[in-house]
């Protein structure tokens, strides 16, 4: 039977909703087959629109070009099936459209300038505004080298905006690449500054602007400005849908700023993104940031070992000449294209920059540590102890079910003492600097009267900020330090674990799950000890509802704990342990009635399956995992698991099966 028109447009929106992946794209096909087949037709338009999205932020990009074609077709036979929205979307998507033909130097120049001018037609018949015309112009153009790019430039910016023009973040990312491209990298950081203090953001922003941002400071010399663009831009990382290129330009400014450890690290939690593009245009613009960092790299590590999956590859002067090897062919094949040398130039130009180097200190408890000392100084108090404090911090939980709020364990205490006061400035102060100084204070003023519980949570809660922000070398030794604190304090390991549990995330990310999973045995251990409740116990309460509270309490921590462990254990390599591991803690999740907990559990234990090479066996824990999501409609992460899903089924060649689970997203 036909659905109504609500009932596929909700479908189709669900779609929409979705993270990109194999999973979004699968279930996109499937809905656009089936609305074309059975109708409605008046939803064929946002079906198609959803494929074509769904396409283009993934290595899968160049499938949209067919439902594109699609959709211009059903627009042409059947314009009065577009409703409002539909038409928006079939005209914003020729924009992808040729930035997309762009990037593949197998598309001849012909075939997009009669793209270019199809879309300027189109755009004229319906009466839609010139700004994304002129802004595709101008792009096409400055991909080519071609003569007349900067009056094209000039009539972009001068173009009044209209309903299809780029966004307030995108538009300045596109005008700052050209600017320094050209040699004017002031005018271009004058233009992504303004765009960052607007509070612009967009798919892929503002950590993709910050990441140019943070190079084009180094190159001006201005340290303490870059070191400020690179802390931001880390921070907005994450919520970056496509990251490929933001990650490379971190590489690459790590590299020349002496920090050759976190360049290595960063390229080993990203490996993907040396072998896998949305086009040949992305893979060389990603490589060549690359290179540039490993041909840094090499002068002082070009013997140390890097594990890059599907990079051949085994050392940083391999992995450089890997990566040169891999750049020099695609320019060249986008010059002959173009008929000029514009990639060679700017291969030309990365490789100068190997040599333009500036020392930055990005070490945010360094920083705060200072700015602490100096407002100690400014009202009089003694200067911290040498060791009172670790120099520099940093380390974060990656968002995963055992992520740790310490702001719940320590809290601002409501007598108003200078430490609360210190502990009240971080928690409202929007700078990571000087909110970890006020953190540190806090610190420093609780052990200096004996709190050294205080002291110890502050201290976490400084480290905390720092590793959010890539400081990992100063978050383990603070983190560490903050640990030893709360334990000379007696503190109860049910409120250490949260602690212990954040350094071990620092501990994974710099290659030491072994030192992490001590730290995590020993609180392990600690909580199967008698206690009668140490600090921090609850109120005033009968005595049987007091150990009834700790032992739920304590049994909640020892779950987060083994989760944690599990993970620790991955990230050492022993996959098939991990996954015994995941499991089990995945049965006492549920059996505690946590089922995103337990899901997260089972995806763990599948992901470590599937490491382990048994792709079969990784079936039914993500199974679980897929199940234990829908339970709770935690929308994203189902997706991500289904990704994974979807790939295991389709490897083991049980293609009707990954079809199923694409198929059970929409309801």
């Amino acid at each position: 039977m036909t659905r109504t028109l609500d009932e596929a447009n909700r479908a189709v929106s669900t779609i929409m909703s979705m993270p990109y992946g194999v999973a979004r794209s699968a279930a996109a096909e499937q809905e656009a087959a089936r609305i074309t087949a059975e109708g409605p037709d008046e939803a064929r338009a946002y079906a198609l629109f959803a494929l074509v999205d769904s396409y283009t932020s993934t290595p899968e990009a160049e499938k949209a070009f067919l439902p594109f074609t699609q959709l211009v077709r059903w627009w042409d036979e059947r314009p009065e099936l577009f409703d409002g929205s539909d038409t928006h979307s079939l005209f914003w998507s020729f924009k992808w459209m040729v930035g997309l033909l762009a990037r593949f130097p197998s598309v001849p120049t012909a075939q997009l300038d009669a793209t270019l001018d199809d879309m300027e037609r189109r755009y004229a018949l319906a009466g839609n505004g010139t700004s994304a015309v002129a802004g595709e112009r101008f792009a096409w153009l400055r991909a080519q080298g071609a003569p007349g790019t900067e009056e094209a430039y000039r009539t972009w910016i001068t173009t009044p905006r209209d309903s299809f023009s780029d966004c307030a973040a995108c538009m300045p990312a596109g005008q700052a690449e050209y600017l320094a491209e050209t040699g004017r990298v002031q005018e271009a950081v004058d233009v992504l500054r303004s765009a960052v203090a607007s509070g612009a953001t967009c798919g892929d922003e503002p950590a993709g602007m910050e990441s140019l941002l943070e190079l084009l400071l180094l190159d001006l010399g201005d340290a303490a400005g870059a070191a400020a663009a690179h802390r931001s831009a880390t921070s907005h990382l994450e919520a970056a849908v496509s990251k490929e290129v933001a990650v490379a330009r971190h590489v690459e400014f790590l590299a020349r700023t002496g920090h050759a450890e976190r360049a290595l690290r960063l390229l080993h939690a990203f490996p993907d993104h040396l072998t896998v593009s949305d086009s040949p245009g992305e893979k060389l613009a990603v490589l060549t940031h690359v290179a540039v960092a490993t041909g840094v790299l090499r002068e002082t590590h070009a013997a140390t070992t890097v594990e890059l999956a599907g990079v051949p590859a085994r050392t940083v002067a391999e992995l450089d000449r890997w990566a040169r090897d891999q750049v020099a062919p695609i320019a060249r094949a986008f010059d002959a294209r173009h008929g000029t040398d514009r990639h060679a130039r700017l291969l030309d130009a990365a490789w100068e920059r190997q040599s333009r180097r500036l020392p930055v200190e990005l070490g945010v408890l360094a920083a705060a540590e200072r700015a602490a000392s100096a407002a100690a100084a400014a009202s009089g108090a003694p200067d911290a102890a040498p060791d009172a404090v670790p120099t520099t911090l940093a380390g974060s939980d990656a968002g995963s079910p055992a992520g740790v709020d310490l702001a719940g364990v320590t809290g601002g205490r409501p007598d108003a003492d200078p430490v609360a006061a210190a502990l009240a400035r971080a928690e409202v102060e929007p700078d990571p600097v000087q909110a970890s100084a006020a953190y540190l204070s806090a610190a420093r003023l609780a052990e200096e009267v004996g709190r050294l519980e205080d002291a110890g949570f502050a201290l976490a809660e400084a480290a905390q900020v720092a590793a959010g922000l890539g400081d990992d070398e100063g978050a383990v030794p603070a983190f560490t330090r903050a640990v030893d604190l709360l334990r000379a304090a007696g503190s109860d390991p049910a409120y250490v674990g949260p602690v212990v549990r954040a350094a071990a995330a620092v501990r994974a990310r710099t290659g030491e799950p072994e030192a992490a999973l001590v730290a995590v045995e020993r609180v392990l251990d600690d909580l199967a000890r008698p206690t009668d409740g140490g600090s921090g116990a609850p109120g005033p309460a009968p005595a049987e509802e007091l150990a009834a509270r700790r032992a739920a309490f304590v049994a909640a921590e020892e779950r987060q704990l083994r989760d944690v462990r599990a993970r620790l254990v991955a990230t050492a390599g022993q996959h098939v342990e991990a996954a015994r591991q995941a499991e089990t803690v995945a049965e006492e999740f549920g059996r505690a009635g946590l089922p995103f907990d337990a899901a997260h559990a089972f995806w763990l234990a599948g992901s470590a399956l599937r490491a382990a090479g048994d792709a079969a066996g990784a079936v039914d824990p993500l199974r679980a995992a897929l199940e234990g999501l829908a339970s709770v409609g935690a929308r994203a992460d189902l997706t991500n698991v289904a990704d994974e899903l979807v790939d295991t089924l389709r490897g083991l060649g049980r293609a009707e099966e990954a079809d199923a689970v694409a198929a059970s997203l929409v309801p």
